[in-house]
């Protein structure tokens, strides 16, 4: 696959840059649902490569993304999902595709709005586009609204850019971010550490619309210890404020 965009500002000459994406799903323990989230991938036709990262599963999570069509990197053991990301990354980098989207294996996220992503990117020149999902007590649980509520709030205030869903794990950056912003948060928090320090080096982020999406998947974020893990994700933010050394 050819380099379709520009390395200095992130942006493609045509819409071919549409079509340079990886599509990479973290999952741990992720055996039922996972197949389907890459089987929907594939059916939207798109050369996308799909890439699972097989986080240490003990159940069949790593057979069944085969089955599917996906290629498959496993840890050999659960080292968390900021590790299962940046495996992601270090795979986009020996490519010479423009942006990855993550999405998440359990069903959370319907692939069916990849593009939605994609089209905000082009549209925008943005360098994150986060799939933002609303706050709908009939589709996601009132805990899970107000530790998402908590979340955004505190990481908004650390990055200095409204971000309504620091949460999601539905969104594309693009190459430069994927190049320019190192993490060292092993779990859920790289996410949030993504979006700080993106923001802080004046990486462009935008939001996407999509579907709030909640069944009867395990959660691995437990909501009383996630709005004290975010406070301590704050904190050390200060020190990344004087951290130079990703740029």
């Amino acid at each position: 696959m050819t380099n379709a965009f520009d390395r200095e500002t992130g942006l493609a000459p045509d819409r071919k840059l549409c079509r340079d994406v990886l599509v990479l799903i973290p999952a741990y323990n992720a055996g039922e649902a996972v197949g389907g989230v890459v089987r929907e991938t594939r059916l939207l036709g798109e050369p996308w490569p799909v890439l699972v990262v097989n986080d240490g599963s003990t159940d069949a999570t790593e057979a069944m993304a085969r089955e599917a069509g996906a290629e498959v990197v496993s840890h050999a053991g659960n080292l968390g999902k900021g590790a299962a990301l940046r495996t992601g990354f270090e795979y986009l980098l020996k490519t010479d595709l423009a942006a990855v989207v993550t999405l998440d294996a359990d069903g959370q996220h319907a692939p069916s709005e990849i593009p939605i992503l994609i089209e905000r990117w082009v549209a925008t020149g943005a360098d994150i586009v986060i799939g933002t999902r609303r706050r709908d007590p009939a589709a996601m649980p009132r805990l899970r609204i107000l530790t998402n509520w908590i979340s955004s709030v505190l990481v908004s205030l650390s990055a200095g850019t409204r971000i309504d869903d620091s949460q999601s794990g539905f969104r594309l950056l693009s190459r430069r971010v994927v190049e320019g912003v190192h993490t060292g948060s092993r779990g859920y928090g790289a996410e949030s550490e993504i979006l700080i320090k993106a923001a802080r080096r004046g990486f462009k982020i935008e939001a996407a619309p999509v579907s709030t999406i909640y069944g009867d998947e395990t959660s691995y974020v437990h909501p009383f210890k996630q709005p004290l893990k975010f406070t301590w994700l704050i904190l050390k933010s200060i020190v990344w404020r004087f951290d130079r050394s990703d740029t």
